[in-house]
């Protein structure tokens, strides 16, 4: 079967993340999981902890304003869920390479 999207472009990410999942504590039986991918973090992390404006974080990561905003649109919402269902966090996954920058 051919996939007729469009390849998505490399995110470019400046490290791998130091923790690869965040587990709720006082939750009781096995909690769902949602999957944050790298580059969703690193958008959070240039953004909401960084506090760069999205034109700027764009260019770092190597994609387009517009496609920042949908990553980072992405991440807040897997992040929200999985706050309000008591999920397990996995950061996994994703279109990125590694490059040293920040």
């Amino acid at each position: 079967m051919h996939n007729s999207g469009r390849p998505k472009k490399i995110r470019m990410v400046s490290k791998a993340p130091n923790t690869k999942q965040f587990s709720p504590r006082g939750t009781r039986g096995r909690p769902g999981y949602n999957q944050l991918k790298v580059e969703e973090l690193e958008a959070i992390r240039l953004s909401d902890h960084m506090g760069l404006k999205q034109a700027d974080a764009a260019k770092l990561m190597g994609i387009s304003q517009q496609t920042f905003s949908r990553v980072l649109r992405n991440a807040r919402k897997c992040l929200a869920e999985a706050l309000v269902l008591g999920h397990i966090i996995k950061v996994d996954g994703g279109v990125f390479k590694i490059e040293k920058w920040a």
